[in-house]
């Protein structure tokens, strides 16, 4: 059974930076993509930045520059380093792990830029 357990969520003022893990089991990350996605109230799910099999690295223009994922294949868990953090950087985070023929989902983890 495949399962992703987020955290590192929380609260933090405008500029500070959190650290958002994924640890996985059932799966193997090294051999699938990681991606971190979010969702903000009133707004579709969009995808945060991602990290394929083979190490390619996509991030949405809106956090190139702060964000930075990363896989410690070790520990089989995916991260998502945030830094400068912005109001509208809140949002509930979702890591997916898998490949084209299936793909599992975390349970969310909030990250709340407020003042």
């Amino acid at each position: 059974q495949v399962q992703l357990v987020e955290s590192g969520g929380g609260l933090v003022q405008p500029g500070g930076s959190l650290r958002l893990s994924c640890a996985a089991s059932g799966i193997i990350i090294s051999i699938n993509a990681v991606g971190w996605y979010r969702q903000a109230p009133g707004k579709q799910r969009e995808l945060v930045a991602a990290i394929t099999r083979g190490g390619s690295i996509h991030y949405a223009d809106s956090v190139k520059g702060r964000f930075t994922i990363s896989r410690d294949n070790a520990k089989n868990t995916g991260y998502l380093q945030m830094n400068t953090l912005k109001p509208e950087d809140t949002a509930v985070y979702y890591c997916k792990v898998g490949n084209p023929l299936n793909d599992y989902w975390g349970q969310g983890t909030q990250v709340t830029v407020s003042s």
